[in-house]
């Protein structure tokens, strides 16, 4: 995404608001649902937009899990680390998919292809161990084979 295309997103984004400091969280959501993550820049234009120092809103922004400050991947893929899926193999499906994706948890592919998070619990203790896709799908009772056939190009080397 061009620097451009950015900075017309998030002033589009601004627009919407009144500039008042309650209207900090609602801004941060909204550019993070619009471009994945909250850049630097998006973050500096909130700031003088609310005219607030940028320290508060990068204090606001690190104190809630939910935001993001790399962009992710087309592919979000995150991995249970839930108590079921944990006893049932959640760390092998964790190694797997590092190898396969050919990234570290908590990363992005270069090509923003994947992004590889592990997470506290899904909520689908039954199908453990689970991962799900862009937050959408979900793959229950993985094995090595059932990962690979998930990520065939991935698997031959095309990230």
């Amino acid at each position: 995404m061009c620097k451009q295309n950015t900075e017309l997103k998030v002033k589009d984004i601004l627009n919407c608001y009144q500039g008042k400091e309650r209207e900090i969280i609602p801004i941060l959501q909204q550019i993070q649902e619009e471009l994945g993550y909250l850049s630097e820049e998006a973050m500096l234009a909130t700031a003088r937009f609310v005219r607030v120092p940028e320290s508060k809103i990068y204090a606001t922004a690190t104190f809630y899990a939910q935001f993001r400050f790399k962009p992710v991947g087309r592919n979000h893929v995150a991995v249970c680390r839930g108590t079921a899926c944990h006893v049932r193999g959640a760390e092998r499906i964790l190694d797997i998919l590092e190898r396969q994706l050919g990234i570290k948890e908590g990363e992005t592919s270069q090509d923003l292809e994947y992004t590889l998070e592990a997470v506290a619990c899904i909520g689908c203790c039954a199908l453990a161990p689970a991962i799900t896709i862009n937050n959408q799908e979900v793959h229950g009772q993985l094995t090595p084979k059932k990962v690979a056939e998930l990520f065939p190009a991935a698997a031959k080397g095309g990230n």
